[in-house]
């Protein structure tokens, strides 16, 4: 048995059922996003569901595409965003204002709504979906979205603490009824036995065995997730550039240096008299 990394998608297939999964465990990934933001508990928590969601999500894509997720509502939390490539490198944050008394969905984002935006190589826009928040739970708005979008029903089962957040996945496929009239029924009832210490600790084939002992399971190939967004300081430049030499200026001026702090990479950038200098200065002609 190859070792897992540590953290992966691993897809697997319920076969005489036409039931498909996933099992998500983000250690590293989940760690490096929340380094330096000192979230609240509450907060943390919703964040980490929805990168685990955006794992399952993009690892299921049929086409090679960046997924970016957005929770967006009226209570303390504003916003959640996740960002997820096709090679399933991801990045996240979450903005929050104010004091965080409760815990639940509703409490900490009240009414608002959920956006994806699904940028795919060769397509002139994204492709978006903007949809109000249905559920309790950042599971079952998300269980309500995919059944919506594909016309099929899914269930998930999260479960995050401060060094991981994990998902099980389940989704009944076209045909599935055909094969057994009761079995996308019985494998949720299977599932919903799961339990939140076992998500962060078992592995996948420990964890669908003991959830699926009686089933044909299929499990495929692990998928890594990564956490890689290095610094990127040309292109803070030439974002300064695009906002003109006369407005930087008056910024450098009042603050003594500019200064932008990337959230979804969580870098910030300094920038004194001379880098502004260099921005702007002219291209020497040879």
């Amino acid at each position: 048995m190859s070792l897992l990394p540590s953290s992966y998608v691993q897809r697997f297939l319920l076969e005489k059922l036409d039931i498909r999964g996933a099992v998500v465990r983000l250690d590293d990934v989940w760690k490096a996003m929340q380094s330096g933001r000192n979230y609240p508990a509450p907060v943390a928590r919703l964040l980490g569901e929805m990168t685990a969601i955006a794992a399952v999500i993009t690892g299921n894509l049929k086409q090679s595409g960046r997924l970016t997720f957005q929770v967006q509502g009226h209570g303390p939390v504003r916003l959640l965003v996740v960002d997820c490539n096709a090679e399933l490198n991801m990045r996240g944050y979450a903005k929050a204002e104010g004091e965080i008394l409760g815990d639940t969905l509703g409490e900490l984002v009240g009414d608002g709504r959920l956006q994806l935006s699904l940028d795919i190589p060769g397509m002139d826009q994204p492709y978006q979906s903007l949809v109000p928040l249905e559920g309790d739970s950042i599971a079952s708005v998300f269980s309500h979205y995919l059944a919506q979008s594909e016309q099929q029903p899914a269930e998930l089962w999260l479960a995050c603490d401060e060094s991981a957040t994990s998902a099980l996945f389940v989704q009944r496929l076209p045909g599935a009824d055909a094969r057994d009239a009761d079995g996308w029924s019985r494998i949720v009832q299977l599932a919903q036995t799961v339990r939140a210490d076992e998500l962060l600790s078992l592995s996948p084939q420990v964890l669908l065995g003991r959830l699926f002992a009686e089933e044909d399971v299929r499990v495929y190939p692990a998928r890594p997730v990564t956490h890689h967004w290095p610094p990127e300081p040309e292109k803070i430049a030439t974002m300064l550039q695009g906002l003109g030499e006369t407005e930087v200026r008056a910024v450098l001026a009042e603050q003594g240096e500019v200064l932008v702090h990337d959230e979804l990479s969580n870098h910030t950038y300094r920038f004194d008299e001379d880098d502004v200098d260099a921005i702007f200065r002219p291209p020497t002609l040879h």
